[in-house]
Protein backbone atom coordinates (compact mmCIF):
# COMPACT_ATOMS: atom_id res chain seq x y z
CA UNK A 1 0.00 0.00 0.00
CA UNK A 2 1.38 3.38 -1.02
CA UNK A 3 1.43 6.13 1.62
CA UNK A 4 1.47 9.87 0.98
CA UNK A 5 2.40 12.85 3.16
CA UNK A 6 -0.48 14.30 5.15
CA UNK A 7 0.05 17.95 4.32
CA UNK A 8 2.70 19.50 6.56
CA UNK A 9 2.08 17.23 9.57
CA UNK A 10 4.90 14.73 9.07
CA UNK A 11 2.31 11.93 9.18
CA UNK A 12 1.73 9.60 6.25
CA UNK A 13 -1.64 8.22 5.18
CA UNK A 14 -2.48 5.26 2.96
CA UNK A 15 -3.81 6.19 -0.48
CA UNK A 16 -6.87 4.10 0.32
CA UNK A 17 -8.67 4.81 3.57
CA UNK A 18 -11.62 3.01 5.14
CA UNK A 19 -14.87 4.96 5.27
CA UNK A 20 -17.24 3.81 8.02
CA UNK A 21 -20.50 5.60 7.23
CA UNK A 22 -22.21 2.33 6.29
CA UNK A 23 -20.67 0.53 9.27
CA UNK A 24 -22.62 2.94 11.47
CA UNK A 25 -25.84 1.38 10.18
CA UNK A 26 -29.17 2.98 11.02
CA UNK A 27 -32.06 4.21 8.86
CA UNK A 28 -29.81 5.52 6.07
CA UNK A 29 -28.55 1.98 5.51
CA UNK A 30 -31.69 -0.03 6.21
CA UNK A 31 -30.73 -1.01 9.77
CA UNK A 32 -27.71 -1.82 11.89
CA UNK A 33 -24.87 -4.05 10.75
CA UNK A 34 -23.43 -7.08 12.55
CA UNK A 35 -20.98 -5.46 15.00
CA UNK A 36 -18.47 -8.31 14.94
CA UNK A 37 -18.36 -8.32 11.14
CA UNK A 38 -17.77 -4.56 11.22
CA UNK A 39 -14.92 -4.98 13.71
CA UNK A 40 -13.43 -7.74 11.54
CA UNK A 41 -13.71 -5.42 8.52
CA UNK A 42 -11.78 -2.63 10.24
CA UNK A 43 -9.10 -5.05 11.42
CA UNK A 44 -8.82 -6.50 7.92
CA UNK A 45 -8.29 -3.00 6.55
CA UNK A 46 -5.27 -2.53 8.80
CA UNK A 47 -3.88 -5.94 7.77
CA UNK A 48 -4.27 -4.92 4.12
CA UNK A 49 -2.15 -1.81 4.61
CA UNK A 50 -4.85 0.77 5.25
CA UNK A 51 -3.87 3.04 8.12
CA UNK A 52 -6.55 5.75 7.66
CA UNK A 53 -9.95 5.14 9.23
CA UNK A 54 -12.63 7.77 8.78
CA UNK A 55 -15.72 8.13 10.93
CA UNK A 56 -18.05 10.87 12.19
CA UNK A 57 -20.59 11.47 14.98
CA UNK A 58 -23.23 12.07 12.31
CA UNK A 59 -22.95 8.49 11.06
CA UNK A 60 -26.01 7.05 12.80
CA UNK A 61 -25.85 9.35 15.82
CA UNK A 62 -22.45 8.25 17.12
CA UNK A 63 -22.80 4.54 16.42
CA UNK A 64 -20.05 4.48 13.78
CA UNK A 65 -17.62 6.00 16.28
CA UNK A 66 -18.64 3.42 18.90
CA UNK A 67 -17.99 0.52 16.49
CA UNK A 68 -14.65 2.00 15.38
CA UNK A 69 -13.70 2.41 19.05
CA UNK A 70 -14.36 -1.28 19.68
CA UNK A 71 -12.22 -2.22 16.68
CA UNK A 72 -9.34 -0.01 17.86
CA UNK A 73 -9.00 -2.23 20.92
CA UNK A 74 -7.77 -4.96 18.57
CA UNK A 75 -5.20 -2.71 16.85
CA UNK A 76 -2.10 -0.76 17.83
CA UNK A 77 -3.25 2.83 18.22
CA UNK A 78 0.01 4.21 16.85
CA UNK A 79 -0.52 2.29 13.59
CA UNK A 80 -3.82 4.04 12.86
CA UNK A 81 -4.56 7.53 11.55
CA UNK A 82 -8.02 8.12 13.00
CA UNK A 83 -10.18 10.77 11.44
CA UNK A 84 -13.47 12.00 12.83
CA UNK A 85 -15.50 15.15 12.41
CA UNK A 86 -17.43 17.95 14.05
CA UNK A 87 -20.24 20.24 13.01
CA UNK A 88 -23.21 17.86 12.70
CA UNK A 89 -25.17 17.59 15.94
CA UNK A 90 -28.48 16.28 17.24
CA UNK A 91 -28.29 16.96 20.98
CA UNK A 92 -28.29 20.74 20.47
CA UNK A 93 -29.80 23.06 17.90
CA UNK A 94 -28.21 24.70 14.88
CA UNK A 95 -29.06 25.21 11.22
CA UNK A 96 -31.32 22.49 9.83
CA UNK A 97 -29.53 19.62 8.13
CA UNK A 98 -30.84 16.16 7.25
CA UNK A 99 -33.51 14.21 9.04
CA UNK A 100 -32.55 10.57 9.58
CA UNK A 101 -35.45 8.38 10.54
CA UNK A 102 -37.41 10.47 13.04
CA UNK A 103 -34.36 12.37 14.34
CA UNK A 104 -33.22 15.79 13.15
CA UNK A 105 -29.59 16.68 12.51
CA UNK A 106 -28.27 20.25 12.67
CA UNK A 107 -25.17 22.11 11.45
CA UNK A 108 -23.29 23.80 14.28
CA UNK A 109 -19.62 24.84 14.19
CA UNK A 110 -19.67 27.21 17.15
CA UNK A 111 -16.68 26.94 19.53
CA UNK A 112 -18.98 25.87 22.37
CA UNK A 113 -20.46 23.05 20.30
CA UNK A 114 -17.07 21.81 19.05
CA UNK A 115 -15.70 21.65 22.61
CA UNK A 116 -18.64 19.43 23.60
CA UNK A 117 -18.41 17.35 20.44
CA UNK A 118 -14.76 16.42 20.73
CA UNK A 119 -15.18 15.17 24.28
CA UNK A 120 -18.14 13.03 23.21
CA UNK A 121 -16.15 11.65 20.25
CA UNK A 122 -13.15 10.79 22.42
CA UNK A 123 -15.51 9.04 24.83
CA UNK A 124 -17.26 7.01 22.11
CA UNK A 125 -13.95 6.10 20.44
CA UNK A 126 -12.35 5.37 23.83
CA UNK A 127 -9.12 7.16 22.87
CA UNK A 128 -7.32 10.25 24.17
CA UNK A 129 -6.46 12.01 20.92
CA UNK A 130 -7.71 12.24 17.34
CA UNK A 131 -5.23 12.33 14.46
CA UNK A 132 -7.39 14.32 12.03
CA UNK A 133 -10.32 16.43 13.21
CA UNK A 134 -12.44 17.62 10.33
CA UNK A 135 -15.33 20.05 10.01
CA UNK A 136 -18.05 17.88 8.46
CA UNK A 137 -20.27 20.50 6.81
CA UNK A 138 -19.69 24.23 6.77
CA UNK A 139 -21.66 26.67 8.92
CA UNK A 140 -24.68 28.41 7.40
CA UNK A 141 -27.35 30.80 8.62
CA UNK A 142 -29.23 31.03 10.92
CA UNK A 143 -26.51 29.37 13.04
CA UNK A 144 -23.52 30.80 11.20
CA UNK A 145 -20.07 30.79 12.78
CA UNK A 146 -17.17 32.52 11.02
CA UNK A 147 -14.33 30.18 10.07
CA UNK A 148 -12.01 32.39 12.14
CA UNK A 149 -13.89 31.40 15.32
CA UNK A 150 -14.06 27.73 14.37
CA UNK A 151 -10.33 27.67 13.63
CA UNK A 152 -9.54 29.38 16.91
CA UNK A 153 -11.01 26.50 18.89
CA UNK A 154 -9.50 23.87 16.56
CA UNK A 155 -6.07 25.44 17.05
CA UNK A 156 -6.67 25.32 20.82
CA UNK A 157 -7.49 21.61 20.63
CA UNK A 158 -4.33 21.07 18.61
CA UNK A 159 -2.24 22.91 21.23
CA UNK A 160 -3.84 20.76 23.95
CA UNK A 161 -2.87 17.56 22.13
CA UNK A 162 -6.47 16.45 21.60
CA UNK A 163 -6.05 16.61 17.81
CA UNK A 164 -2.99 16.46 15.54
CA UNK A 165 -4.28 17.83 12.24
CA UNK A 166 -7.18 19.93 10.97
CA UNK A 167 -9.29 19.04 7.97
CA UNK A 168 -12.40 20.37 6.28
CA UNK A 169 -15.09 18.56 4.32
CA UNK A 170 -17.65 19.83 1.84
CA UNK A 171 -15.86 23.12 1.24
CA UNK A 172 -15.45 25.43 -1.72
CA UNK A 173 -12.38 27.42 -2.72
CA UNK A 174 -13.41 30.47 -0.64
CA UNK A 175 -13.81 28.31 2.47
CA UNK A 176 -10.30 26.92 1.99
CA UNK A 177 -8.79 30.38 1.58
CA UNK A 178 -10.48 31.43 4.83
CA UNK A 179 -9.22 28.37 6.74
CA UNK A 180 -5.68 29.05 5.55
CA UNK A 181 -5.81 32.60 6.95
CA UNK A 182 -6.13 31.25 10.49
CA UNK A 183 -3.97 28.15 10.62
CA UNK A 184 -2.78 24.95 8.99
CA UNK A 185 -5.20 22.94 6.87
CA UNK A 186 -3.77 19.56 5.87
CA UNK A 187 -6.63 17.65 4.28
CA UNK A 188 -9.85 18.47 2.44
CA UNK A 189 -12.62 15.96 1.86
CA UNK A 190 -14.76 16.20 -1.25
CA UNK A 191 -17.05 13.99 -3.28
CA UNK A 192 -15.12 12.59 -6.22
CA UNK A 193 -15.86 9.73 -8.56
CA UNK A 194 -15.49 9.20 -12.28
CA UNK A 195 -19.18 10.20 -12.47
CA UNK A 196 -18.78 13.33 -10.32
CA UNK A 197 -15.66 15.32 -11.22
CA UNK A 198 -16.71 18.75 -9.92
CA UNK A 199 -13.71 18.95 -7.57
CA UNK A 200 -11.39 19.08 -10.58
CA UNK A 201 -12.47 22.64 -11.43
CA UNK A 202 -11.28 24.56 -8.36
CA UNK A 203 -10.75 22.28 -5.37
CA UNK A 204 -7.92 20.18 -6.79
CA UNK A 205 -5.87 23.19 -8.01
CA UNK A 206 -5.96 24.96 -4.63
CA UNK A 207 -5.12 21.73 -2.79
CA UNK A 208 -2.08 21.23 -5.01
CA UNK A 209 -1.03 24.84 -4.52
CA UNK A 210 -1.11 24.64 -0.71
CA UNK A 211 0.09 21.06 -0.19
CA UNK A 212 -3.31 19.88 1.02
CA UNK A 213 -4.36 16.25 0.61
CA UNK A 214 -7.60 15.74 -1.28
CA UNK A 215 -9.62 12.94 0.27
CA UNK A 216 -12.20 11.56 -2.16
CA UNK A 217 -15.43 10.26 -0.68
CA UNK A 218 -18.17 8.27 -2.44
CA UNK A 219 -15.69 7.09 -5.12
CA UNK A 220 -18.04 4.22 -5.97
CA UNK A 221 -21.16 6.39 -5.98
CA UNK A 222 -22.69 4.56 -3.00
CA UNK A 223 -22.38 1.18 -4.69
CA UNK A 224 -23.40 2.08 -8.24
CA UNK A 225 -19.84 1.61 -9.53
CA UNK A 226 -19.42 -1.83 -7.99
CA UNK A 227 -20.90 -3.63 -10.98
CA UNK A 228 -23.25 -5.49 -8.65
CA UNK A 229 -26.31 -3.34 -9.40
CA UNK A 230 -28.70 -4.36 -12.18
CA UNK A 231 -31.20 -2.27 -14.12
CA UNK A 232 -34.14 -3.53 -12.04
CA UNK A 233 -32.46 -2.44 -8.78
CA UNK A 234 -34.51 -0.18 -6.50
CA UNK A 235 -32.33 2.46 -4.77
CA UNK A 236 -32.14 2.07 -1.02
CA UNK A 237 -31.96 4.68 1.77
CA UNK A 238 -29.48 7.45 0.96
CA UNK A 239 -29.21 6.33 -2.68
CA UNK A 240 -32.77 7.26 -3.57
CA UNK A 241 -32.22 10.99 -4.13
CA UNK A 242 -28.81 10.74 -5.82
CA UNK A 243 -28.43 11.88 -9.42
CA UNK A 244 -26.98 8.69 -10.89
CA UNK A 245 -29.55 6.44 -9.19
CA UNK A 246 -32.45 8.17 -10.96
CA UNK A 247 -34.31 5.95 -13.44
CA UNK A 248 -33.16 7.98 -16.44
CA UNK A 249 -29.47 7.71 -15.41
CA UNK A 250 -28.87 4.37 -13.71
CA UNK A 251 -29.27 2.19 -16.86
CA UNK A 252 -26.75 4.35 -18.72
CA UNK A 253 -24.18 3.84 -15.95
CA UNK A 254 -24.75 0.09 -15.95
CA UNK A 255 -24.24 0.02 -19.74
CA UNK A 256 -20.98 1.96 -19.31
CA UNK A 257 -19.71 -0.56 -16.76
CA UNK A 258 -20.35 -3.33 -19.26
CA UNK A 259 -17.94 -1.52 -21.60
CA UNK A 260 -15.33 -1.51 -18.83
CA UNK A 261 -15.01 -5.31 -18.84
CA UNK A 262 -12.17 -5.48 -21.44
CA UNK A 263 -10.14 -3.12 -19.23
CA UNK A 264 -10.92 -5.26 -16.18
CA UNK A 265 -9.51 -8.22 -18.07
CA UNK A 266 -6.46 -6.23 -19.16
CA UNK A 267 -5.63 -5.19 -15.59
CA UNK A 268 -6.95 -8.37 -13.99
CA UNK A 269 -9.23 -6.43 -11.65
CA UNK A 270 -12.86 -5.92 -10.71
CA UNK A 271 -15.07 -3.02 -11.79
CA UNK A 272 -14.84 -1.23 -8.40
CA UNK A 273 -11.05 -1.61 -8.33
CA UNK A 274 -10.89 -0.03 -11.79
CA UNK A 275 -13.07 2.89 -10.62
CA UNK A 276 -10.86 3.47 -7.58
CA UNK A 277 -7.63 3.19 -9.54
CA UNK A 278 -8.87 5.86 -11.96
CA UNK A 279 -9.13 8.36 -9.09
CA UNK A 280 -5.70 7.45 -7.72
CA UNK A 281 -4.29 8.03 -11.20
CA UNK A 282 -5.31 11.70 -11.01
CA UNK A 283 -2.48 12.69 -8.68
CA UNK A 284 -0.16 11.69 -5.83
CA UNK A 285 -1.88 14.05 -3.37
CA UNK A 286 -5.14 12.04 -3.37
CA UNK A 287 -6.39 9.51 -0.86
CA UNK A 288 -9.63 7.62 -1.33
CA UNK A 289 -12.25 6.84 1.28
CA UNK A 290 -13.59 3.48 0.26
CA UNK A 291 -16.49 2.15 2.28
CA UNK A 292 -16.68 -1.53 3.18
CA UNK A 293 -18.85 -3.60 5.49
CA UNK A 294 -17.12 -6.97 5.10
CA UNK A 295 -13.49 -8.12 5.11
CA UNK A 296 -13.98 -9.43 1.56
CA UNK A 297 -14.88 -5.96 0.30
CA UNK A 298 -11.73 -4.55 1.89
CA UNK A 299 -9.56 -7.15 0.18
CA UNK A 300 -11.09 -6.28 -3.19
CA UNK A 301 -10.84 -2.51 -2.71
CA UNK A 302 -7.15 -2.46 -1.77
CA UNK A 303 -6.21 -4.07 -5.08
CA UNK A 304 -6.83 -0.68 -6.68
CA UNK A 305 -3.65 0.66 -5.10
CA UNK A 306 -1.54 -1.76 -7.15
CA UNK A 307 -3.12 -0.98 -10.54
CA UNK A 308 -1.10 1.28 -12.82
CA UNK A 309 -3.40 2.49 -15.56
CA UNK A 310 -1.92 3.49 -18.90
CA UNK A 311 -2.59 7.09 -19.87
CA UNK A 312 -4.69 6.07 -22.86
CA UNK A 313 -6.95 4.01 -20.57
CA UNK A 314 -7.26 6.85 -18.07
CA UNK A 315 -8.52 9.05 -20.89
CA UNK A 316 -10.77 6.33 -22.28
CA UNK A 317 -12.53 5.91 -18.94
CA UNK A 318 -12.96 9.68 -18.63
CA UNK A 319 -14.47 9.93 -22.11
CA UNK A 320 -16.93 7.14 -21.37
CA UNK A 321 -18.11 9.00 -18.25
CA UNK A 322 -18.34 12.28 -20.14
CA UNK A 323 -20.57 10.66 -22.77
CA UNK A 324 -23.19 9.96 -20.08
CA UNK A 325 -23.65 13.69 -19.55
CA UNK A 326 -24.52 14.45 -23.19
Amino acid sequence: MKNIDLGKTGMKVSVIGLGTWAIGGGPAWGGDMDTQVCIDTICEAQKAGINLIDTAPGYNFGNSEIVVGKALKHLKREDIILETKCGIVWERKGSLFNKVGDRQLYKNLSPESIKEEINKSLERLEIDYIDIYMTHWQAVEPCFTPISETMEVLNELKAQGKIKAIGAANVDIEHIKEYLKYGQLDIVQGKYSILDREVEKELIPICKEHNIVLQAYSPLEQGLLTGAITKDYIPQGAQANKKWFQKENMPKVIDMLEKWKPLCEKYNCTIPALALSWILAQGDYITILSGATTPEQVRENVKAADIRLEEKDIQLLRSMAEELEN
